[in-house]
């Protein structure tokens, strides 16, 4: 029974955020559901799911599930292959996975993928979104993937337009300009934009095309279907799903704990609730489920302080299916469309791209964000991978090598840093630099040497002793080199080297 104390947080905080996140949530479903070719209705479905099942069960109290943008394209491309009664068999059975991914208890291995990777394989989603839905702000439909939402767009641009393109440019410029002069988190600008936008429809008595929904909402629920394809086709279609959704759901769980002092959120648990929602919306006939970030930053502003409005989001919802569709059907489709050109715009964030540059990760999020725009979304994040591999074997084999001559037939060689196998190149074309037959100081303040790199320099010296010059090694600290000598390379040290 729930304390005095409990009905006062309910009502002073919940109930009002509740709202607040349910008037967003209802035109970015929407909006979701149309740009993944599924039915309107499954993404208010999942709206609803995710709210009421994600919500009672998850591990972040404050974190709000629905459809989300970053699965558009991935959901896309599975209804194209697979039918929408196959997609919403995938869909719950990405929520089994979950679940048992969940129960294994490793919700953190998501996190260890590289964050330059992540956030490129969203800003990558955020453009094949973007221009995608560009061509219905234009009165057009969207296309099946960047190559061809680039190679159509001009001609969709000369085409005639009609009432399409000015309901978008009024979404979009509402959407951009409200929160620059309007400070109200109580009134988000995604409900402010589509309302105005279909207001202005009405009034000018133009004619776009509007959201469809079914006469009778529960009827129309669509079971799912066990899909016409080969079991690997399907199995790539289920993990894609489960993998994403997931890497999504606790990356938003984790930025939501930064935003609140309250309790920190149970990234296991997480992640069986999130797969929870995915069993019951895709066995129900709706699209995916994950974590928004943007619906729950959103819960936070307006004030909630448990899992109560996420709950109450997801019922408002529900009530508004049953008893305002009419209302909802007098929404354009351009104007969900602009909500999501902007969406995905934003997804491009150009903090992040400056932060990633000063960090010299501006590659790894690049070549993801580029492949999952040009190829598909797995190719895009295996590039990603690759490259930060790359970049981080490139930076642990990393070293400064410098000459000077402190007198004649003197040589001074220092090389700081890491000396492995993989500058064991460098390292020698810098050392055969050295005049032969003089006296030789090699310094060496590294904090790892590899035994290819060990043999490089060791070969060097011993072949510079034999030509007539001489050769004395410095180690710093750590005495990498004399422990290789000793046979100790992989050995602790236990003494302080003396020179």
């Amino acid at each position: 029974m729930p304390t005095p104390d409990a009905w006062r947080t309910l009502f002073r905080h919940d109930l009002p955020a509740s709202i607040v996140v349910f008037l967003i949530a209802v035109p970015l479903s929407l909006g979701i559901a149309a740009a993944s070719g599924a039915p309107l209705l499954a993404g208010l479905l999942a709206a609803v799911v995710g709210g009421v099942v994600a919500g009672l069960l998850g591990g972040a109290p404050l974190q709000v599930s629905g459809p989300a943008a970053g699965l558009t394209v991935i959901v896309a491309g599975t209804v194209a292959d697979l039918g929408w009664a196959g997609t919403t068999a995938v869909v719950a059975l990405a929520g089994l996975v979950q679940i048992g991914l969940g129960a294994a208890r490793l919700g953190g291995v998501a996190l260890a993928l590289p964050p330059a990777v992540v956030h490129g394989m969203l800003a990558g989603i955020g453009v094949v979104i973007a221009l995608s839905q560009a061509h219905v702000v234009l009165g057009g439909n969207p296309q099946g993937s960047a190559w061809d939402s680039l190679r159509d767009l001009h001609r969709q641009v000369a085409a005639h337009h009609g009432g399409a393109l000015l309901i978008g440019l009024l979404t979009a410029a509402i959407l951009l300009l409200w929160p620059r002069f309007v400070k109200l988190s109580l009134l988000p600008g995604a409900l402010v934009a589509v309302t105005a936008a279909t207001a202005t429809a009405s009034l000018a008595g133009l004619e776009p095309a509007r959201v469809d929904l079914p006469p009778d909402p529960i009827g129309e629920l669509g079971l799912p279907r066990w899909p016409d394809a080969a079991p690997a086709e399907i199995a790539l279609a289920v993990v894609t799903i489960a993998l994403v959704a997931s890497v999504e759901s606790l990356l938003s769980a984790v930025a939501v704990d930064k935003l609140h002092d309250g309790e920190r959120a149970g990234l296991n648990r997480e992640l069986v609730a999130q797969g929870a929602a995915n069993a019951v919306s895709g066995a129900l006939g709706g699209l995916p489920v994950t974590g928004v970030i943007v619906r729950s930053s959103t819960n936070v502003a307006a004030g909630a302080r448990t899992r109560a409005s996420a709950v109450l989001h997801g019922l408002w919802i529900a009530l508004s299916v049953l008893f305002l569709g009419s209302l909802l059907e007098q929404i354009p489709l351009s104007a969900l469309a602009a909500v999501l050109v902007v969406m995905g715009l934003r997804l491009v964030s150009v903090a992040r791209i400056r932060t990633y540059a000063r960090h010299r990760e501006l590659p790894t999020y690049l070549i993801t964000g580029l492949g999952v725009i040009f190829t598909d979304l797995l190719t895009g994040v295996a590039l990603g991978i690759a490259a930060a591999v790359l970049v981080m074997l490139a930076r642990l084999a990393r070293c400064e090598i410098t000459r000077s001559s402190p007198g004649p037939g003197r040589w001074t060689v220092v090389i700081t840093g890491t000396l492995a196998f993989v500058g064991a190149g460098r390292v020698a074309r810098e050392l055969a630099a050295v005049p032969p037959g003089g006296t030789v100081a090699l310094e060496l303040h590294l904090d790892y040497l590899d035994q290819g790199a060990f043999e490089t320099v060791r070969d060097w010296r011993d072949a510079y002793e034999r030509a007539g010059g001489r050769v004395r090694v410095r180690d710093g600290h750590d005495s990498w080199f004399h422990r290789a000598t000793s046979g100790r390379l992989g050995a602790a040290r236990t003494w302080p080297h003396r020179s």
